[in-house]
């Protein structure tokens, strides 16, 4: 096991490059079970919950070959339809391996998922959807049955509540479908936009993108034809290097991102009172004489995502007042708050609110403990301004969605380093 040691109070300045979108580059992984061409994707994030989906991939009959953030994929030799416990155990995007298998074998087998433990994200969505599209499902010894001899068929399904999993599931599942699917309430993320414009441009016709109804017309069972593709910047990341450069009141360029899937962030940034700069694909973010507080109430895209609640609560501790955050999708993601306590961070829980009052210069460095994903982020940001020195432990959680931190982050300036536990 490996931890963080930060020296925190630096003075940052420099550029961050963001990377390749996990959140969509793991979808447009699992849509290449459709396709019967080898494909080039470029901009691919070196994380670890990507190369955990390949090699899931490579288990089912894949082959590909990888040189950095470039891959050359092969999927048309798959021979298994079973996605095992062993690898779906560690990450709960494996799911997005059912609908695309059950569509072009008519049978499949796929773990219940784990991953992040941020609460129920249950996968019945997903199911309900698939047996309306004709399939039978059977959950037996901790696995997803799946069958559907004569194919899928194209249906109307209303989701219950938005899902950005059942959402991807489901257009890969019709894109081989017999007929039209339509979704109704469906998430409107720019990791599906991108799913969506790929298979369109593969050649399945997809009306609505965008938008909360979506229409896509399936193949009967023909596979497709992919073209080369980039995935699309992460914005996740380029909200947590952002958050990096408020709460030390720096100025830094973030590079390679679309400003546009930023809204909701900058616009929380603002009323914390920092100037952005936007440009085409940059963001230049400006020092304030006051960190003001803010109030944040996380909702589906476009909304303020929950991926970058905790680094705002991180950095709201900075600010001159209390802030608030309503937790609106997860039930279980104030996970890091005792960390952050630990850290002397003023925070209180009420529900699904938390309360932070801004303690300015009063965090100091300890031994903190990370818990997901975001929360570990949330750990990083807060000892780049704790007095003194900062181990964060069980940091595989921020390998699992940032490329290369330590060296971002030592490049604008940060004293950082990852040792053997």
């Amino acid at each position: 096991m490996k931890y963080l040691k930060i020296i925190g109070k630096k003075k940052l300045q420099g550029e961050i490059s963001i990377s390749g979108a996990k959140n969509a580059a793991l979808p447009l992984l699992a849509s290449t079970i459709l396709a019967k061409n080898d494909i080039k994707i470029g901009n691919l994030p070196d994380v670890v919950d990507i190369n955990t989906l390949l090699k899931l991939l490579e288990k089912l009959g894949s082959s590909y070959s990888r040189n950095k953030n470039l891959i050359d994929i092969n999927t048309s030799k798959i021979n298994k339809t079973k996605a095992t416990y062993d690898i779906v155990k560690t990450m709960r995007a494996s799911i997005l391996v059912l609908g695309p298998l059950l569509a072009r074998f008519g049978h499949c087998e796929v773990s219940l998922p784990g991953g992040c433990a941020i609460g129920q994200r249950p996968v019945d969505l997903h199911l309900k959807a698939l047996e309306q599209m004709g399939a039978t499902i059977k959950i037996k010894n901790g696995y997803i049955q799946a069958i559907c001899e004569s194919g899928l068929k194209g249906t109307k399904i209303v989701f219950d509540k938005v899902t950005v999993g059942g959402t991807e599931n489901i257009i890969m599942a019709a894109s081989l479908a017999t007929g039209i699917t339509t979704i109704i309430n469906a998430a409107k993320e720019p990791e599906i936009v991108q799913l969506c414009e790929v298979l369109q441009n593969a050649g399945i016709k997809i009306e609505g993108i965008g938008t909360s109804k979506i229409s896509i017309e399936g193949t009967n069972g023909k596979l497709l034809e992919f073209k080369d593709f980039d995935i699309i910047p992460d914005r996740i990341e380029a909200g947590t290097y952002l958050c990096a450069a408020a709460i030390t009141n720096s100025e830094i360029k973030i590079k390679n991102v679309i400003p546009l899937h930023l809204e909701a962030v900058i616009s929380k940034l603002e009323e914390m009172n920092f100037k952005i700069i936007q440009a085409e694909d940059s963001l230049t973010i400006l020092p304030t004489d006051e960190i003001k507080p803010v109030n944040i109430i996380t909702s589906e895209y476009p909304g303020f995502p929950t991926d970058m609640q905790a680094q705002f609560m991180a950095l709201a501790t900075q600010a001159n007042g209390a802030s608030t955050i309503d937790e609106r999708l997860f039930e279980n993601r104030f996970m890091h708050v005792s960390e952050l306590l630990r850290l002397g961070a003023d925070i209180h829980l009420n529900g699904n609110i938390a309360t932070i009052n801004g303690t300015t210069n009063s965090l100091n460095g300890t031994d903190v403990m990370a818990t997901d994903l975001r929360a570990s982020s949330a750990l990083v940001l807060a000892a780049l301004v704790a007095k003194g020195e900062t181990n964060i432990h069980r940091i595989y959680h921020l390998d699992r969605g940032y490329e290369d931190l330590e060296g971002k982050l030592s490049k604008i300036g940060v004293d950082i380093k990852r040792f053997d536990e």
